[in-house]
């Protein structure tokens, strides 16, 4: 059982930004040996919380005590000697660097201005046999595995002594057994009396690993309880606001002729000998394991790596796709798993991540029409439900669910036959992945052929007609309807 007393108490905290309110009198508590789940939708203020936390931000209002005592954390320093340790999302390791040094950056053992080199590497072979992993202590980070990249972090936090942990979508680039091990050292550092910050948005995940759960919604506090007894349902309302009747909207449209055929797609050893159709109205999910290959294929497909092999038809003609010119030309378009690095220029505006595809038609003798530029946009703005104060506004500031729909509006208007989205729903919230499946949803009642790339087996149970699933770069099985697949046939096709 967690301590009586928290570890962590956060109280009346609020932060604004110009135009947005985006924490008003927030409270948390965290004990030590517990697990707490920080869960809303993309906006509701978890980032900001956090941030504030970790000493990143400073807060408008409110009081931080540690143990108790107020405390100051005015920088990310402040915040690691109090014994805050953060693990976002996209971890924050140097890549060239090894891992020993990256989790004594900034707190070298030295002696004489001398770093005790190994010193340090001892004290990381203690630390990662302390958590159960393997990691070459000597090993650059770019070339360790996202668990083992993942495992360096947490023995950062372990080697300043942290008693506070926050992991930020932790297990998003994770396998199942990936995710299991991590929370078996979950579990552990629990034991060892660690107050953990678990965020997510994978419900179930939260329903396994927290003991209670924190809701925010716009900025506010909703509800904190206890996860035993809990079901998705009263956390999808909180998060929400309302009810949702369905997690996945239903679908039905007729299927028409064959719209995309791949025959014996090649891509060295990480795409071998693929074939596959998608029909007009048809939703084809391929799902696997992490590094089957799903995301080489789509790839392929579009252009953006060269294929060894293989013939790619658009209804019934062949297409040479020697990039994603090529693709886009012929009326296919990808929206790809990594939407901030490949899918957006996050450092400019929606208004012009939308146009940049589409400047052939808001040109006139070459030269760019803003005002029709803004009014395509402003219909999509509007048909999409995209939630953003100006087309000027930076992309970057844009919520996870309003970016996907950004990338998504710049193909629509392109009228785009083909769609391939590659885990559209990567790091959203519910309610907002709602949305984006009753706009593929609409998509294939418009004739599309949509091919729908999910690790999440649930999601691509609930969406697709027909189901794909690959391992080490081939297909390995295809499930015809979707209706009568369970998770267990899957997961048999995807280790087969």
């Amino acid at each position: 059982m967690p301590d009586a007393d928290p570890i962590l108490s956060m109280e009346g905290i609020s932060k604004s930004f110009p135009g947005v309110k985006a924490l008003s009198e927030v409270s948390l508590t965290l004990h030590a040996g517990e697990v707490l789940a920080l869960i809303g939708e993309n906006g509701a203020g978890k980032s900001t919380l956090i941030k504030i936390l970790a000493g990143a931000q400073a807060p408008d209002s409110g009081t931080i005590r540690i143990r108790g005592v107020p405390v100051a954390i005015r920088n990310p320093i402040d915040a690691r000697r109090r014994g805050v340790a953060v693990i976002y999302q996209e971890l924050n390791l140097v890549p060239t660097m090894t891992a020993v040094e990256n989790i004594f950056l900034g707190c070298e053992s030295a002696r004489l201005g001398v770093v005790r080199k190994s010193d340090e590497r001892e004290r990381a072979r203690m630390l990662f046999t302390r958590l159960g992993i393997v990691v070459d202590p000597d090993s650059p980070c770019r070339l360790l595995s996202v668990a083992q990249q993942q495992a360096v972090e947490i023995a950062k936090a372990l080697a300043i002594d942290a008693r506070i942990l926050v992991m930020d979508e932790p297990t998003a680039p994770l396998t199942p057994r990936e995710v299991d091990r991590l929370f078996d050292l979950i579990r552990e550092l629990k034991t060892r009396g660690l107050g953990i910050i678990f965020i997510s948005h994978r419900l179930n995940e939260v329903l396994a690993i927290a003991d209670r759960v924190t809701v925010l919604r716009d900025g506010q506090h909703v509800v904190t309880c206890p996860v035993a007894g809990l079901t998705r349902e009263p956390l999808i309302e909180w998060m929400v606001g309302r009810k949702l009747e369905q997690e996945f909207p239903p679908r039905q449209v007729a299927l028409g002729p064959v719209r995309l055929d791949v025959n014996g797609l090649q891509r060295g050893d990480r795409v071998r000998n693929v074939s596959f159709t998608v029909r007009a109205g048809e939703v084809v999910g391929l799902t696997g394991l992490v590094g089957a290959g799903r995301t080489e294929t789509a790839r392929a497909i579009f252009g953006a790596d060269r294929k060894d092999e293989g013939i790619i038809q658009l209804d019934g003609r062949p297409i040479a796709i020697r990039s994603p010119a090529d693709a886009i030309r012929a009326g296919l378009c990808l929206l790809p798993e990594d939407r901030k690095s490949q899918g957006l220029i996050v450092s400019q505006s929606v208004l012009a991540n939308f146009g940049l595809p589409n400047l052939a038609a808001f040109s006139r003798f070459s030269i760019v029409r803003r005002s029709w530029e803004k009014d395509a946009f402003g219909r999509f703005v509007t048909e999409l439900g995209i939630k953003v104060a100006d087309a000027d506004a930076s992309a970057q500031n844009l919520s996870g669910g309003n970016q996907q729909k950004v990338v998504l509006a710049k193909w629509l208007h392109r009228n785009c036959n083909v769609v391939i989205f590659d885990e559209p729903t990567r790091g959203i919230d519910v309610g907002a992945k709602y949305e984006i499946y009753q706009l593929i949803n609409g998509l294939a009642a418009a004739g599309k052929a949509v091919l729908f790339i999910s690790s999440e087996l649930p999601e691509v149970l609930g969406m697709a007609d027909r189901i794909l699933v690959m391992r080490e770069g081939r297909l390995t099985g295809e499930i015809a309807d979707a209706r009568w697949a369970t998770q267990e046939m899957i997961l048999r096709l995807a280790v087969s």
